[in-house]
């Protein structure tokens, strides 16, 4: 079944733009396969007058081409232009001849392939734009692109002649479990709600893959099909992701695969020194960049205070964590994934996945808590005291003087904690007062995937949610 699953807001907010009563300027980003131009098409399909779409890895000349065939497609009679500020002149005659209607809808998809070297490219969309269209009243100007390093530095946060100059942003990131959920009974999953967290655990909520998905499989086949058969497309996917969205992909790949090593994240001091790279302004953009891909995010810290200087990088994407888990090493085994079911190697790894699950759903988390309403902040602890160092992934400090220190464990049933484990607990809440020195109620949160067994050790808990509370 086609059609738009979620994305309401998204749909809202581009049919607002475009009704309203002056020239836009919208920018679409996100990493590669989430679905910027489906959400374009299917809210504004019939309303595009023009819609283009840049060639990858295309040279000047073809990117020219493609845009001409746009136009002629658009009404345009005109010669071929043979530069970017004909090819926009081209446009601009377009345009001018549809003016009368309510307004004029402009698409142009994968933007930044059309900056090929020495094109002048932008400095024509420049004028273009600043020059003509934003004086009119009712251009609704629509650019994509997957490269999202060229999207911020040339578009949202130009410095040059665009700066300033667009009117909205729109930062699409992956779905959500529920969306995700949404996604798979309609297109005819019957999958229980621990298949699906399983399912984004190793794709998260990125469409194009779970579009990948056969229904007359189960998931650890599924797995199987994708990642390790022979020609498996997603085995494939790791490096165009990469290639797709910077042009220089290594030391990306290279902060990428740190960050897989250290699952606990890294502050960036500790990125520098384990990569041999200087701490400055060249990794802060990389850091940066990678944030806006959604390929990692940074997390504050607590000490004596909320601590974001000293924030830790955390990878947060599924799919390139999966990849870089299981496939980074081939594997001869066709069938690896359905051959490690319930094993010791696999049950960690979805343990530590449930973990980024419930960080990655941390405003459906406040909702089942019932504090939505409250003003929040959530970070990470790490102990710079106890041996072995104590670290709790999500904290989260209210307005109301309460704390939520969240403990998440993912089992196939019901989770009981034993003796040992409730001692922990105690001192690990004992510790985080000591070294942080906070005055709050603290609340011991567990948040499994089936609940939690009472018994003579579960009594430190105050709070218990299960999976369930995700796709809230």
């Amino acid at each position: 079944m086609g059609g738009l699953i979620g994305r309401i807001k998204e749909k809202q907010l581009l049919e607002q733009y475009v009704e309203s009563e002056h020239s836009e300027f919208i920018a679409i980003y996100g990493r590669r396969r989430i679905g910027k131009t489906f959400l374009v098409t299917e809210t504004l399909g019939k309303e595009l007058d023009f819609d283009m779409t840049g060639v990858m890895n295309g040279d000047s000349a073809m990117q020219l081409t493609s845009f001409s065939l746009s136009l002629a497609q658009s009404g345009y009679t005109g010669r071929q232009p043979k530069n970017w500020i004909e090819a926009f002149a081209a446009l601009r005659e377009v345009v001018s001849s549809r003016l009368g209607q309510r307004h004029v809808v402009l698409f142009i998809d994968e933007m930044p392939c059309l900056d090929t070297p020495k094109s002048g490219f932008v400095p024509a969309l420049d004028l273009f734009w600043n020059g003509w269209a934003s004086r009119q009243k009712n251009v609704k100007l629509i650019v994509c692109g997957s490269a999202t390093t060229w999207m911020v530095d040339n578009i949202i946060d130009s410095h040059g002649g665009l700066h300033n100059r667009i009117t909205h942003e729109m930062h699409l990131h992956p779905f959500t479990l529920d969306e995700t959920e949404q996604y798979l009974q309609n297109n005819g999953f019957h999958w229980n709600r621990l298949a699906v967290c399983q399912t984004y655990m190793i794709l998260g909520g990125v469409p194009y893959y779970l579009s990948l998905l056969d229904n007359k499989m189960g998931l650890p086949a599924n797995v199987d099909r994708l990642f390790f058969s022979e020609d498996a497309e997603l085995a494939r996917e790791y490096e165009r992701l990469f290639s797709s969205l910077f042009r220089n992909p290594q030391p990306y790949k290279d902060i990428i695969r740190l960050l897989t090593d250290n699952r606990s994240g890294l502050t960036r001091k500790e990125i520098s020194s384990k990569l041999g790279k200087e701490s400055g302004g060249n990794l802060s953009k990389m850091l940066t960049n990678l944030e806006n891909c959604d390929f990692l995010r940074k997390y504050n810290v607590r000490e004596r205070k909320i601590n974001s200087n000293n924030g830790i990088y955390q990878l947060t994407d599924f799919y390139v964590r999966f990849y870089n888990d299981f496939c980074r090493t081939h594997s001869t085994d066709s069938h690896y994934w359905s051959n490690s079911l319930n094993t010791p190697k696999q049950n960690n790894w979805y343990g530590l996945a449930y973990e980024r699950l419930c960080m990655a759903h941390v405003e459906q988390i406040k909702h089942a808590l019932g504090i939505s309403g409250i003003r929040t902040e959530y970070y990470s602890w790490r102990s710079k005291n106890s041996i072995p160092a104590a670290q709790i992934d999500l904290i989260i400090e209210r307005a109301d003087d309460i704390v939520n220190l969240c403990e998440i464990k993912y089992s196939r049933g019901k989770y009981t904690i034993d003796g040992n484990e409730e001692e922990k607990l105690r001192n690990r809440i004992t510790v985080f007062e000591q070294e942080t020195g906070l005055r709050k109620a603290v609340q011991l949160t567990m948040i499994t995937t089936y609940g939690l067994n009472t018994n003579v050790h579960s009594s430190e808990v105050a709070v218990s949610l299960d999976m369930n509370a995700l796709f809230d």
